[in-house]
């Protein structure tokens, strides 16, 4: 039995009791740059409100809202609030003594985070929401481009860069009703949301610094769940332990999704021919049955088994909303990732005297132990590399220290494994002292892993130069800045040639 906090149970109130439109609104909003705040700052544009926005650093991002004419300051004090301001927007990385957020509140505005107003955005919308520990970014990506493609137009708001759908977000054309978004666990944010259809991809152990145990984090899910209308549809993971404590007492349809026979979307995968020969060992061909009947295929431009799933779950919630199959499999096909998903991000030739070859470099955001496991199994079995080498970047220390045997164990694919220092955000300093990268190599050793605690990320690169042989795959893997070190990698040959 799980236990109902009432934290978690805790819900917003009734579209009735939500404040009226934002149109003539002029709503500023805090850490503007992000993928999601940035999109989100675009939808309440076109919305009718009247953007602006602060961020510390400047970057394409911001370059791209003032060229939308969404003024941004560079700057974040108690003087980048506008004089005249209606509402107040914060991402998640805002703290509650935040100068602007004090400003706001010294002054009598209205305080919104991030997912607080997505969430009202959704309201007399077809919101679709990607719920899930892992896959999120992936599957809201592949959704998008699918709607897009079928002509569908969609708005969208994506944590991750994607560049054949224009980036992280899209504000639609037409005035579709469609507004696709992640459904982050983080904080309960999604607890916000106003979906008319959703998917759980999988709920595992994470965020424990908030929730503090599983059952938690199960019960978290099971109150998104109940945030559908009698009306709507949730797509949910055959496989996983939980679904029926989460679907349990649900008004909405619901249908799983899955590679068991018993699912009712089941999800087939095969071998093939690459469909993407930028992607080696792409190209599983993929059929999705629905109650065993074969309604669609597609060959796979992204390895692994878990992409083809994300895919697969994409496709259903967009025939959900009207896509039709055929273009649906011919989306699919022509999908070519988005940033830091087993991003091929090089090669480059080492070695000399004839015995000289090429070392491929990868990047992955992955930083849960399902997705180093996953992530590196896949890449293992598409690339066939002589030796796997993965610089891992744990991120946040209390994740580090709650899943330390599960991390331990998630190595098993890499031939050598590369730790730098803990990456460190919104964790305490306390829970910094608890656990360190060095505390992670020690179990990897002992599990026999051959594994190192480098910094910086200088001393990481000069070590690839020094292990480097040809044919190995270099991963570089973490929700950090560790790609950094991939592309040095990279660089470094780059200034030798010429």
């Amino acid at each position: 039995m799980i236990a109902r906090s009432p934290a978690a149970s805790t819900v917003m109130p009734p579209p009735s009791a939500l404040p009226p439109q934002l149109t003539g609104q002029r709503v500023h909003f805090v850490g503007i740059g992000g993928c999601g705040m940035s999109g989100l700052a675009r939808i309440a544009r076109r919305a009718g409100a009247v953007c602006s926005g602060s961020d510390q650093n400047a970057g394409s991002a911001i370059d791209a809202l003032r060229a939308d004419s969404i003024p941004v300051v560079l700057e974040q004090t108690a003087g980048s609030v506008p004089e005249k301001c209606d509402l107040v927007v914060i991402s998640a990385a805002i703290r509650p003594d935040h100068p602007e957020v004090a400003e706001a509140e010294r002054r009598g505005i209205p305080v919104l985070k991030y997912a607080q107003l997505l969430g009202r955005l959704m309201i007399g919308r077809r919101g679709m929401a990607v719920a899930g520990t892992h896959g999120k970014s992936s599957t809201t990506s592949m959704l998008s481009h699918i709607l897009i493609e079928a002509g569908l137009d969609p708005s969208f708001i994506v944590g991750a860069n994607c560049e054949q759908i224009g980036g992280g977000s899209r504000t639609s054309r037409t005035g579709s009703d469609l507004l696709v978004a992640e459904a982050c666990e983080f904080d309960r944010s999604f607890h916000n949301f106003f979906p008319t259809h959703a998917v759980i991809l999988n709920v595992e152990e994470d965020h424990m610094e908030i929730y503090g145990t599983l059952d938690a984090v199960v019960e978290s899910f099971r109150v998104f769940a109940h945030r559908l209308p009698d009306h709507g549809l949730l797509l949910i993971n055959h496989e996983m332990p939980h679904r029926l404590t989460i679907t349990a007492g649900l008004n909405c349809a619901v249908e799983s999704i899955g590679f068991a026979p018993q699912a009712d979307w089941r999800v087939e995968v095969a071998s093939g021919n690459p469909a993407n020969p930028a992607v080696p060992g792409a190209g599983m061909q993929v059929k999705l049955l629905h109650r065993g009947e074969v309604v669609t295929s597609w060959t796979s431009p992204l390895p692994g088994e878990h992409m083809a799933y994300n895919a697969a779950a994409a496709a259903i919630l967009a025939h959900h909303v009207g896509a039709p199959w055929d273009a649906i499999a011919r989306a699919i096909e022509s999908f070519k990732g988005l940033d830091r998903r087993m991003q091929l991000i090089g090669t480059r030739t080492v070695g000399e005297n004839g015995h000289s070859g090429e070392v491929t470099v990868v990047d992955d955001y992955g930083h849960h132990p399902t997705e180093v496991d996953t992530t590196l199994r896949a890449l293992r079995r598409h690339y066939k590399p002589r030796r796997l080498v993965c610089v891992f970047q744990p991120h946040q220390h209390s994740r580090t220290r709650f899943l330390m045997e599960q991390f331990a164990a998630s190595f098993s694919e890499a031939d050598i494994v590369i730790v730098p220092h803990i990456y460190f955000v919104r964790d305490s300093e306390k829970e910094r002292q608890a656990v360190s990268a060095g505390d992670l190599v020690d179990r990897l050793r002992q599990r026999r892993q051959q594994a190192m605690h480098l910094y910086p990320f200088a001393a990481i690169v000069e070590q690839l130069e020094v292990i480097a042989r040809p044919g190995d795959l270099i991963v570089t893997m973490g929700a950090g800045d560790v790609y950094k070190v991939g592309y040095d990698f990279l660089n470094l040959h780059s200034e030798a040639a010429k």
